[in-house]
């Protein structure tokens, strides 16, 4: 329970009946505005995926899927998701998705190994979307873009929260602020990477920040990324390496920035050989994913997921993710959070 923020002063300001029809109301707003903003269809997605080929998301690469037998087929272990980061992309070429349109789904997981806080649940929901680009899209300026319009829709469903409840306030900025991780450093150099990021979202509001995976020059990286799905190692038209980023919000309510998606760029095959080769992957070039992949059967894309507990919270300013979702929590957790006025559903 070490990792739990107690913000001074909190008070719910909308009891658990509200909450719950903000939740559907939230949900169902920016659902509809992402998909008309990116020109997404929606598509059923699995909670589970089969072992070994390489389709289930590698996050940082240390955390343990969720794995159970298939009795109807001999045992075979299949791993619940962490992300459908892979899996989208199959479906893309699976549905044969012409450039400039892409999918959408509510994508459901269980990440056994998170840290347990404010902001971070065992459970998993997020809007996990996909959209086929062309080569020459494979640009900085087009991925700024693509943000600009998620962060159009975040705007606008605020507007609707407040709106619809009164006694919430707008706090987000007009426009988000673009900075590379690299940058980040020598403005902060004897920050961590997320006091750093605490920084530069209190300075901004809302910041992208770009090249999330790759080493930077103090031999270290901002945050681990996955080799497989991001492209962090190209350098773009900047000089910088990363076509890929977090949206990073600051929020009052906890005093500290908030991760609501992250996003980039696809690796096309050289990318992939690239990565696979500086993190010591080079095995997973033998997958069933990374095989369509370098065989050309898939096309380039841009995806990301964007947490949907995680923007009702911040829609409702809620100061735990545990007022929005059903998840299991520690007692001595949910005995604190009921003291300090934000009870666990």
């Amino acid at each position: 329970m070490s990792n739990l923020i107690e913000p001074v002063g909190y008070e719910a300001l909308l009891d658990m009946k509200q909450t719950e029809q903000g939740i559907k109301l939230i949900k169902e707003f920016f659902q509809q505005n992402l998909s008309t903003e990116l020109r997404l269809r929606r598509v059923t997605a699995p909670l589970f995926v089969l072992k070994g080929l390489g389709i289930n998301d590698d996050l940082n690469g240390v955390e343990r899927p969720v794995t159970f037998p298939i009795k109807d087929l001999g045992d075979a272990q299949a791993e619940v998701v962490h992300s459908l980061a892979k899996w989208k992309r199959l479906t893309l070429a699976e549905y044969e998705v012409e450039p400039g349109y892409g999918v959408y789904t509510d994508m459901n997981a269980i990440r056994a190994d998170e840290e347990l806080d404010n902001l971070h649940s065992l459970y998993v929901d997020q809007w996990d979307w996909e959209a086929v680009i062309t080569r020459e899209q494979r640009t900085l300026a087009f991925l700024k873009d693509i943000v600009r319009r998620i962060y159009a829709a975040i705007l606008r469903t605020e507007y609707l929260a407040c709106e619809t409840y009164p006694q919430l306030q707008p706090f987000l900025p007009a426009e988000i602020h673009f900075v590379h991780s690299e940058d980040l450093l020598r403005m902060y150099p004897d920050k961590t990477p997320k006091e750093r990021e605490d920084a530069i979202c209190e300075k901004y509001g809302a910041v992208f920040l770009i090249g999330i995976g790759g080493k930077l020059s103090n031999g270290e990286k901002h945050d681990g990324r996955a080799p497989d799905y991001d492209d962090w190692s190209t350098v773009a038209e900047n000089g910088q390496a990363g076509l890929n980023g977090d949206i990073l919000i600051w929020y009052p309510v906890l005093g500290r920035s908030f991760e609501l998606s992250s996003m980039g760029i696809r690796v096309d095959r050289d990318a992939l050989l690239r990565q696979l080769k500086i993190e010591g992957k080079e095995e997973r070039e033998k997958l069933y994913f990374h095989q369509q992949l370098l065989n050309g059967c898939l096309p380039l894309s841009i995806g990301g997921g964007i947490g949907q507990s995680r923007l009702c919270m911040v829609m409702l300013h809620k100061a735990h993710i545990g007022e929005i979702q059903a998840s299991i929590w520690p007692d001595d957790m949910r005995e604190a959070c009921e003291r300090l006025g934000m009870p666990l559903i």
